[in-house]
C-alpha cells in the first residue's frame, strides 16, 4: 500500500511538471495537440501507478517522449503558419456582416442550438446584434457586435477618465509575493514599513493589495 501511494506521488508530480512545462492553459483553452498529450499523459500514469510490478521508467520515460514530442511540435506550430493550421485547424467565420454561414455551420457541425449557446455565453441574446462571429481553433467563438450596439465608451462621450491601475496581490495568507512587488516596483522594505505603521503581522495578514502608487488595501485573517 505504501509503494503504490509513492509511485502515485512521484507520477503525479511527474505529470504536474509535464502539464507545467506545456504552458498555463485552462483545458477548455487547450488546443488539439496539447489536449491528446494531456489525456495521453494521465493514461500511461495509471499503469504503473496501478500496476507495482511495472517499473517506474515504463510510466516515466513515454510521458517525457510525449512532453518532448509537444513541445517540439508547439515550437514548429509557431514557426510554421502551415503545421499550425494542420494540427490545430483555423478560425472559421460562421456570422459574416450579420448573415449566418449555414455551409460553414454544417461543415463544422454546429447546430443552431450550439450557435446560440455561444452567444448568450457572450451576453448576446439577439442574433441580429452580431456583426461577426468566428469559432476559434479551441472551441471558443468570438463575437463582434454591430456599432449600433457596441456599448458607448468614456471615448466616445469625450469623458477623460484616470489612469487604470493596476492593482496587485502582494501577501496572500500571509505570504509575500515577491513577484507581484515586483510589478508594482515596490520592496519587502516598503512592505514591513507599512505592515508596521498599520500595527499588523505579516502572519495575521489574510489578503493585502497595492499598486505602483503605494495605494494598499490589507483584510486580516479572521479570529
Amino acid at each position: 500500500m505504501i509503494i503504490s501511494a509513492i509511485r502515485a506521488l512521484l507520477l503525479y508530480i511527474i505529470i504536474i511538471f509535464a502539464v507545467r512545462m506545456m504552458g498555463k492553459r485552462q483545458i477548455s483553452e487547450m488546443q488539439t495537440s496539447e489536449l491528446v498529450i494531456t489525456l495521453l499523459m494521465s493514461n500511461i500514469a495509471s499503469i504503473p501507478m496501478q500496476d507495482t510490478e511495472q517499473s517506474m521508467l515504463s510510466g516515466i520515460v513515454p510521458i517525457m517522449v510525449l512532453l518532448v514530442c509537444e513541445i517540439s511540435i508547439s515550437y514548429l506550430m509557431l514557426k510554421k503558419s502551415g503545421i499550425r493550421r494542420l494540427i490545430c485547424g483555423k478560425p472559421v467565420i460562421v456570422i459574416n456582416d450579420g448573415t449566418i454561414d449555414q455551409q460553414a455551420m454544417k461543415e463544422l457541425r454546429i447546430s443552431t442550438e450550439d450557435l446560440f449557446e455561444q452567444l448568450r455565453q457572450k451576453d448576446v441574446f439577439d442574433i441580429s446584434e452580431v456583426a461577426y462571429a468566428i469559432l476559434e481553433t479551441n472551441g471558443k467563438m468570438s463575437v463582434f457586435k454591430k456599432s449600433l450596439y457596441e456599448p458607448v465608451t468614456a471615448k466616445d462621450m469625450e469623458i477623460e477618465k484616470d489612469e487604470s491601475i493596476l492593482q496587485v496581490t502582494v501577501i496572500s495568507d500571509g505570504e509575500i509575493a515577491n513577484s507581484s512587488l515586483k510589478i508594482c516596483g515596490l520592496g519587502t522594505n516598503w512592505l514591513y514599513e507599512t505592515l508596521k505603521s498599520e500595527n499588523v503581522a505579516l502572519k495575521d495578514v489574510f489578503l493585502m493589495t497595492a499598486d505602483k502608487y503605494k495605494n494598499y488595501t490589507i483584510i486580516k485573517k479572521e479570529g
